[in-house]
């Protein structure tokens, strides 16, 4: 799947045909209706939520996708809470343009919560103070398996040195007033996950969230769910399952097998934005939702734009069709082919 949409990368996309294009299709009706609900944060905060029992669905962070079309995208198809990508706290304190890059936010973007890559306190602080205003958390991604951000000591380095995400998770909870979360994977040794966990659990964090898998592992082998029910049975505090979740009903069978509090799924929504509402691929309105909000709000790379359709196509295109759709390179391309097989 990966080799047939690298080329996309290269595309060149005018941004503007697309809105000229899309502005010229909407009527009054749709533009009365909301396009996600709003998220009333004063009758019910989310720590009240997760608290309360309810199971949450969670769109996972994501590297160039989870930005704000699509968090938007997957809040009105059934997601609780969403994360943004993980935005590198060093370069997000230094940099304006950063910011303006990497966080990207509006009223209906709720309940938000914002992931940083960062090892040390003073940068998480920092970087936490300017967003908290704006959010309804902070995570420490501990769990990233890139070999550039272990180099950099973030991300899953963070599991040999906990040292470091237990003085990070202090200093938020002595300095800024919000929810703060780490998102983990499990280790060789599943007594170290566990003495993590705990000592996560003791110092403050509001949540974890586990990947069950290792860092050494691929996305092919299989995810750990007993490990993940090992850490549930330890903490009191509400524990998230993340890997292959790509069903509601593999949702629910991770509820059962593990007790967590809540699943995160990342390739599962990418595929199928509806799959928290039980559709078994993305509706065709859920795909129109896609293009109406991209073409309101803006907020993705074009050829980022074509990646989630791609996605969003796949179990509609057989292996011809899926070369073709590939291929374009327009974004008035795009929509003639949207509009000619799906939406008209």
């Amino acid at each position: 799947m990966e080799d047939q949409i690298n080329s996309l990368l290269n595309s060149q996309i005018n941004i503007e045909e697309f809105n000229n294009n899309n502005n010229s299709n909407n009527n009054n009706e749709e533009e009365d209706k909301p396009i996600v609900k709003i998220y009333d944060s004063d009758k019910q905060n989310l720590m009240d939520r997760i608290n309360s029992g309810e199971f949450m669905k969670i769109q996972a962070p994501m590297v160039r996708f989870s930005r704000l079309p699509f968090r938007m995208l997957v809040k009105k198809w059934g997601c609780d809470i969403t994360y943004t990508p993980m935005i590198m706290a060093a370069e997000f304190n230094r940099s304006e343009a950063a910011r303006d890059s990497d966080f990207t936010i509006n009223k209906l973007d709720e309940p938000l919560i914002v992931q940083f890559g960062v090892n040390n306190a003073e940068e998480l602080v920092s970087a936490a103070e300017k967003v908290k205003d704006y959010c309804q958390g902070i995570d420490i991604n501990c769990g990233c398996p890139q070999r550039w951000v272990m180099k950099e000591g973030f991300g899953a380095n963070l599991l040999l040195h906990p040292e470091r995400i237990y003085d990070m998770v202090k200093q938020i909870n002595n300095r800024v007033p919000i929810p703060i979360s780490i998102k983990i994977r499990v280790q060789s040794d599943l007594k170290d996950t566990i003495e993590l966990a705990k000592r996560a659990e003791r110092i403050g964090v509001s949540w974890i969230t586990v990947h069950g898998r290792t860092s050494a592992m691929k996305s092919s082998h299989p995810v750990d769910y007993d490990a993940i029910k090992l850490v549930k049975d330890n903490v009191t505090l509400p524990v998230f399952a993340n890997g292959d979740v790509f069903t509601l009903s593999q949702s629910n069978e991770i509820r059962e097998k593990t007790g967590v509090n809540g699943v995160m799924s990342a390739r599962g929504l990418l595929t199928n934005p509806a799959l928290f509402q039980g559709y078994d691929k993305t509706p065709i309105e859920c795909i129109k939702d896609f293009i109406n909000i991209y073409s309101e709000y803006g907020g993705l790379h074009p050829v980022i734009f074509h990646r989630h359709l791609m996605y969003m196509l796949y179990e509609y295109h057989n292996k011809n069709e899926k070369s073709e759709f590939n291929k374009l390179s327009t974004i008035s391309g795009i929509m003639d082919y949207i509009n000619d097989k799906f939406l008209f």
